[in-house]
C-alpha cells in the first residue's frame, strides 16, 4: 500500500463524527491519528507531528481553547496549522479561536465530510 499524502490529527469525542471523519479523510489518502479530548490531543500532537489538526471546542477533560493554547504555545506544535470544526457559531466564539491562533473555523453542521476532506486538501 503507498504511503499516506500527509498525516492529519482529528481531535473529536463524538465517536460516530470521529469516525466518519477518519474514514473520509483515509478514504482521500490521509494518514489519520484520533484523540477524543483535548488533553489526548495535545499528546497525539507531540507524538505523531501530524500536518495538520481539526479540533473541536466543547470536549471532555480539556476543551479546544485550551488544547489550542497549548499546541500554539510549545515550540513542538505551535506551526502545526489548526482548523477549528466546532457546532459553536456565535461570532465571538469564533473570533476567540482565531486569536488564539486557530488557522480556520468550520462550523461542522455546514459541510458533510466530503466538503470537510477538501477543505483539508487546501492546507497542502
Amino acid at each position: 500500500m503507498a504511503k499516506a499524502k500527509h498525516t492529519i490529527l482529528v481531535v473529536e469525542d463524538d465517536p460516530l463524527l470521529l469516525d466518519l471523519y477518519r474514514l473520509k479523510l483515509r478514504a482521500e489518502g490521509f494518514a489519520v491519528v484520533t484523540a477524543t479530548n483535548g488533553r489526548e490531543g495535545v499528546e497525539a500532537a507531540l507524538v505523531s507531528k501530524p500536518e495538520l489538526i481539526l479540533l473541536d471546542i466543547l470536549m471532555p477533560e480539556v476543551d479546544g481553547y485550551a488544547a489550542l493554547k497549548k499546541l500554539k504555545s510549545d515550540e513542538r506544535t505551535k506551526k502545526i496549522p489548526v482548523i477549528i470544526f466546532s457546532n459553536l457559531s456565535q461570532s465571538w466564539e469564533i473570533e476567540k479561536g482565531l486569536k488564539l491562533g486557530a488557522d480556520d473555523f468550520v462550523i461542522k453542521t455546514s459541510l458533510t465530510p466530503a466538503q470537510l476532506a477538501e477543505k483539508v486538501k487546501e492546507y497542502f
